[in-house]
C-alpha cells in the first residue's frame, strides 16, 4: 500500500490497504492509512470512518488524529478538526502536523469567510444540536445576551466554557 500511495496511485493503496486490514483487522496503521489514501480520492465519508476504526484500535495513535483533523477540516467540520488536533498534541505536544492543522482551523475560524455556511454545518450537528437543547446552557446563552455580569460567572465553569468554545468553533455562536 506504501509504495502505491508514494506512487501517487490512490485506488491501488486503498486496494493493497483493504488487504492488509483483511489479514490484521486489529491494526490501527493499516486502516490511519487507507483513510489517508480514501482521502486523496476525496472519499471523505470513508476515510473518517477509517480514521474512527484506528483510534477505536489504538486511542493513542497520533497520526490517526491529526489525519482525523484534515479530514473534518476538509468536511468543513471545524469545531470537530479543532478537536481532533488537540487530542493528538494532548498526547504529542511537538506533533507537528496536528500543530499546523489547529492553526489552519483557527484561522479558518477567525476569517469567518463562511459564517452563514459554518453555522449551518454545526447545526447539523447532532452534538452542536444537544448543547443548545441543553436547558442549562439555554439560560446561559440568554444571560450572555441580558446579563454581563452573570454571563462572566459563568464562564469561570470550565464545563460550560468548553461547551461555549464549541459553539463559537462550530459557527453557531459569534464573538463579533
Amino acid at each position: 500500500g506504501n509504495d502505491y500511495f508514494k506512487a501517487a496511485n490512490f485506488p491501488k493503496a486503498v486496494e493493497a490497504y483493504s488487504e492488509a486490514i483483511k489479514r490484521d483487522p486489529t491494526n490501527a496503521v493499516y486502516y490511519a492509512n487507507r483513510a489517508a489514501a480514501l482521502t486523496k480520492l476525496t472519499s471523505f465519508p470513508d476515510a473518517k470512518a477509517d480514521c474512527e476504526k484506528a483510534l477505536s484500535l489504538d486511542p493513542t495513535y497520533v497520526k490517526a488524529y491529526s489525519r482525523m483533523g484534515a479530514i473534518q477540516f476538509f468536511m468543513k467540520e471545524y469545531h470537530k478538526a479543532m478537536e481532533s488536533y488537540q487530542k493528538g498534541l494532548d498526547l504529542d505536544p511537538t506533533n507537528q502536523e496536528c500543530k499546523e492543522g489547529l492553526y489552519s482551523v483557527q484561522s479558518k475560524i477567525q476569517a469567518g469567510e463562511t459564517d452563514t455556511e459554518r453555522a449551518a454545518h454545526g447545526m447539523a450537528d447532532p452534538e452542536i444540536q444537544a448543547i443548545l437543547r441543553d436547558p442549562v446552557m439555554q439560560n446561559v446563552l440568554n444571560d450572555f445576551q441580558t446579563d454581563p455580569k452573570a454571563a462572566q460567572r459563568h464562564l469561570q465553569n470550565a464545563g460550560v466554557m468548553a461547551k461555549i468554545e464549541k459553539l463559537i468553533a462550530a459557527g453557531v455562536l459569534q464573538t463579533k
